[in-house]
């Protein structure tokens, strides 16, 4: 894995982790669960079921888009607003503690759409107008752009790296950033990734892209590790060596590799055995985490106990 970072203005701490995550490649996966309520009950479960916490830490933003419209919304939409508001405070929390930070942003449209308008189906914002300078759309996606910025500026301030994995699941059509296609969805990226660092200089973000389809990588300039998504069979515990393989073939550079989510628990006996260097995996949250529809207790306490499982208690004080 390279650890030449695509910022290259990127903070000690963030470079720190990146190094670090290099020298683990092939020798131990990182633990991660997603979490999208202030409450966190993945996190109480895991604990309590292993004794142990994940080393990784997701957090959902989608409560922080500045264009929610929650007049004629659904109940489940609603709900899903109100129950994600005050995250960010809980990232800040963790990352103090040593855990490590990613976040996943379900963007509500710029502008317009209604309900849950991160999907295409509740929204006509077109991404490729937000691409042309003067648009309406233009001038709605810098304005959300510069509000998370803002927001993330405190975990910046206090040099805490962030696994940053904008616009995910680009390689889809289901969320407006993939509505025009993976070019599309690239180009975001990209001009988000400038401006971030030319123009906020938030110089704590890994820069994590997501999807495997090769027409629409990001670049090697943009990024820093390579994401996929995945939601395989109840149970159907593994290595994922062909989609590690097939995600490998995005770029020859030796970029890092991550499941940046899953519904299902990886095997480290078989990542060990099949050689899949994930650098971590990510479950997410609701009833993959919280009951056994998805992963048996039992599969959840073997991986966190076993000596290839990296869980908080084994990350080190500090990076670098």
């Amino acid at each position: 894995m390279i650890t030449q970072p695509a910022n290259p203005n990127l903070q000690p701490e963030a470079r720190g982790l990146l190094a670090w995550l290099a020298g683990m490649e092939g020798k131990g996966i990182l633990t991660g669960q997603h979490t999208q309520t202030r409450g966190q009950e993945e996190l109480r479960l895991i604990e309590r079921e292993t004794g142990k916490l994940p080393a990784l830490c997701g957090f959902e933003l989608l409560a922080c888009s500045p264009n929610i419209r929650l007049e004629g919304a659904s109940e489940a939409c609603v709900t899903e607003v109100e129950d994600n508001r005050g995250t960010l405070p809980l990232a800040l929390e963790w990352g103090r503690r040593g855990g490590i930070v990613t976040f996943t942003w379900h963007w509500f449209s710029p502008l317009g759409g209604r309900d849950k308008s991160f999907y295409t189906r509740n929204t006509d914002f077109d991404p490729q107008a937000a691409l042309r300078e003067g648009t309406e759309e233009q001038r709605a996606f810098l304005r959300d752009l510069d509000h998370m910025a803002e927001l993330l500026r405190p975990l910046c301030e206090e040099h805490i790296p962030v696994l940053w994995r904008p616009f995910h699941e680009a390689e889809g059509d289901w969320f407006w950033w993939g509505s025009r296609g993976p070019e599309t969805a690239r180009e975001l990226y990209r001009f988000m990734f400038r401006r971030y660092t030319a123009l906020h200089h938030l110089d704590n973000l890994i820069w994590v892209w997501n999807s495997p389809r090769p027409e629409g990588y990001v670049g090697d300039a943009f990024c820093d590790i390579l994401s996929r998504d995945q939601y395989p069979p109840p149970h159907a515990h593994g290595a994922f060596r062909g989609k590690y393989d097939e995600l490998r073939g995005l770029t020859p550079a030796q970029k890092g590799l991550a499941i940046a989510e899953t519904g299902i628990l990886p095997d480290p006996e078989a990542l060990i055995r099949e050689k899949a260097a994930w650098l971590w995996y990510m479950t997410w949250s609701g009833a993959y985490a919280l009951t056994e529809e998805q992963n048996s207790f039992d599969a959840l306490r073997r991986l966190y106990h076993h000596p290839y499982a990296v869980t908080l208690d084994r990350l080190p004080p500090r990076f670098p």
